[in-house]
């Protein structure tokens, strides 16, 4: 078995908060602070949204923090880019993304003469590859056919215990929440084409702040609740609101159900606390009553 700690979302600035000033490195730290306790993980992964301005900065104190987890664990860790990174910055921390317990670069660049951070290792015989949908100035998610390219050419050799993918915008539509349309992975069908038949067990995602499962391709696609804030879905559908409490998943991949996504939360006395409310078709934050 296979288990991997999944975090997304962390938005630690220069400064330690997020734009709704938000104390991002108290919500990291709570959420690792209380799975200290998790047994058996062989791994974290972050799927984006490292750096809430895509400072080195910002990625600088991610890397310290869940790397100090995953050394005293002696375990990897591994970051893929999100629509607040920048790959400049990403890339002069965290390198190809893929870190061992030392610290030191373990990944192979899906294509080193491009400047995605997009990144291959193994855990065992699980294969792991983190994608890099990111596209500057944007909050939606696309993969190139260039990136897509090389993502077949990796497939095409199957592994032992199969692949899984992480990648910052879900590869999903929520129909009870239309505005998740505009924000997630906008070619979608694409992908799917790539995965199809291949070994994918999994495809592990972030970015909405709110968990949720479906399929691609007949894969399972995993979102993990995000760290820095949580999207409260019971709010009107066309509205989003924000709110505190760091989650995050724990995934296992073993015979034969599997994989299987635990949702684990942080201690937190203010969880649940409103951050935000707004309209994301205005743009406008909602004066409606609570």
């Amino acid at each position: 078995m296979t288990r991997i700690l999944h975090l997304s979302d962390t938005h630690v600035s220069a400064s330690g908060t997020d734009m709704d000033g938000v104390d991002a490195v108290a919500a990291l730290e709570g959420i690792l602070r209380d799975a200290r306790h998790v047994p058996g993980l062989d791994a974290v992964v972050v799927s984006g949204d490292i750096a809430d301005d895509g400072s080195a900065a910002g990625c600088r104190a991610v890397l310290e923090r869940v790397g100090a987890f995953a050394a005293e664990r002696g375990i990897p860790h591994l970051y893929s880019t999100g629509n607040h990174d920048a790959r400049g910055p990403f890339r002069e921390v965290l390198g190809s993304g893929h870190r061992d317990a030392d610290g030191s670069d373990r990944g192979r660049l899906l294509d080193p003469d491009s400047d995605l951070c997009a990144a291959v290792s193994f855990l065992g015989d699980l294969r792991v590859i983190t994608l890099d949908s990111l596209v500057p100035g944007q909050t939606h998610g696309f993969l190139d056919e260039h990136q897509l390219a090389s993502l077949a050419a990796e497939l095409a050799t199957p592994t032992r215990d199969g692949t899984v993918l992480v990648l910052h915008h879900p590869p999903l539509h929520v129909a009870s929440l239309p505005y998740v349309a505009g924000v997630v992975l906008r070619n979608i069908s694409a992908l799917g084409r790539v995965v199809r038949g291949s070994d994918v067990r999994a495809v592990l995602t972030g970015h909405l702040h709110f968990q949720v499962s479906g399929f691609l391709a007949g894969i399972p696609v995993w979102v993990t609740p995000g760290i820095v804030t949580r999207i409260d879905t019971t709010a009107p559908p066309h509205l989003v609101r924000g709110v505190l409490g760091a989650g995050a998943t724990v995934v296992d991949l073993a015979d034969p159900a599997s994989p299987t996504f635990h949702v684990i939360s942080a201690r937190d006395p203010r969880a649940g606390e409103q951050v935000y409310l707004y309209d994301p078709v205005s743009g406008e934050d909602s004066l409606e009553p609570l």
